[in-house]
């Protein structure tokens, strides 16, 4: 766990919420959301701490009771995406991480919950533990805002008697499948808890129970270039039309926004369709031990010890070919720069101002594993991503950032 004291280095994103659904061209109401990247330690190792967010992904068993089945969501707390919510009548703010890895939405890591008019207290004891923290506390139900016009009433919420893990950050704002809040609440724990994306479908204030995700490749400690859809999706954000996936039915990636995939480096296939899944927590992009073994050796890269992620030269960057993600009938190429972390930003990892570093990873066990690819933030900030929760599909296309070279 990482001290309270922590010293933040913010990159600001936009949030755009969107109340009407399917297509919106402007939306009419967006917030703000960090990224956060966080040096309480100095340096981020950043491989270690989203490594702590692989494990627990990849080796999520599932107790089983009574048939019901459930499971661990996690948090990486190395980089996180940050929203500024309010809670209450009058609203207290507070800034929670934006997670589609766990369901759960609560506070009270830091600035603790003030109770108001419309705050119910529902005497349920509520505990979830991640994968590098826990928070424990009651259920409260009560109106959540997240902008002007957006307001979630009788929004079920956790909150932090103790907690652990959240250094400088509130609590979370989980937007995972609903199936992940089951065994949260200590007293009934086959009970699921509606998420913020239940509520807003169910009350009415979005049409299709879904959500869209932009990121852009990031190369400053400052800039505003991320959205956030719910109900739809903004169709500014990507270029072409959305290809959807089913879910995949291979346990334990189904539990989350799991896929089918395979993946080629150029036209050599280096992973045999597999299970994978889609996180926003995870900032690499993580693959089996044979098909980064592989990888590893086209592209020539070593190991570099003061950051745990692959080292390469000028002349092999300038050979690297295409790292290709095979998704239903679609193939989304990572291009060269979008395999390499942002130049700019190596001193954040402790890596040398003018090295080139590769942002994918040993997943740690052999394909077959059942969780043999993790699709980060490096694939998400290249493509436009639709998780569709009344249909059990994640969506992608294209954007204007797909061949970018900026990193």
């Amino acid at each position: 766990m990482f001290p309270a004291a922590s010293l933040l280095t913010i990159i600001f994103l936009a949030l755009s919420i969107a109340g009407s659904p399917v297509e919106i061209d402007n939306s009419p109401i967006t917030l703000p959301i960090a990224r956060r990247l966080n040096l309480s330690d100095g340096p981020i190792n950043l491989l270690q701490r989203d490594k702590a967010r692989v494990t627990a992904l990849r080796d999520n068993s599932l107790s089983t009771q009574g048939g019901h089945t459930f499971s661990t969501p996690l948090i990486n707390n190395a980089i996180g995406y940050l929203i500024t919510v309010g809670i209450g009548s009058p609203a207290t703010t507070y800034d929670l991480i934006v997670d589609t890895g766990s369901s759960n939405t609560w506070v009270g890591a830091n600035t603790k919950y003030v109770k108001t008019k419309t705050s119910v207290d529902t005497g349920e004891p509520v505990a979830v533990t991640y994968g590098t923290g826990s928070f424990s506390g009651t259920e409260y139900t009560d109106t959540i805002t997240l902008g002007t016009g957006l307001t979630i009433p009788s929004q079920s919420i956790g909150v932090a008697s103790t907690s652990s893990g959240f250094p400088g950050v509130d609590g979370i704002l989980g937007i995972g499948p609903l199936d992940l809040t089951n065994g949260t609440l200590t007293n009934e724990p086959l009970k699921t808890i509606p998420t913020v994306i239940d509520n807003l479908y169910s009350q009415g204030t979005i049409s299709q129970k879904m959500f869209g995700i932009s990121f852009e490749p990031t190369t400053s400690d400052l800039v505003t270039n991320g959205v956030l859809t719910f109900g739809g999706t903004d169709a500014t954000k990507y270029t072409g039309s959305i290809a959807y996936t089913p879910i995949t039915t291979t346990f334990p990636s189904s539990t989350y926004w799991g896929i089918n995939e395979s993946i080629s480096y150029g036209s050599t296939t280096i992973l045999s369709s597999t299970a994978g899944l889609v996180d926003t927590g995870t900032t690499l992009v993580y693959i089996a031990s044979d098909a980064y073994a592989k990888y590893k050796s086209a592209t020539g890269g070593t190991l570099d010890t003061a950051t745990g992620l692959l080292l390469i030269s000028s002349s092999q960057y300038k050979a690297l070919k295409n790292l290709n993600f095979h998704i239903g009938s679609e193939t989304y190429a990572l291009t060269p720069n979008a395999q390499i972390w942002p130049r700019s930003l190596n001193s954040y990892v402790g890596g040398s101002s003018n090295a080139i570093y590769l942002m994918v990873s040993d997943i740690g066990t052999p394909s077959g594993a059942e969780v043999d690819v993790i699709n980060g933030y490096t694939f998400l900030e290249r493509f436009y991503s639709v998780y569709d929760t009344a249909n059990s599909r994640v969506g992608f296309a294209k954007t204007s950032y797909t061949d970018a070279t900026t990193n």
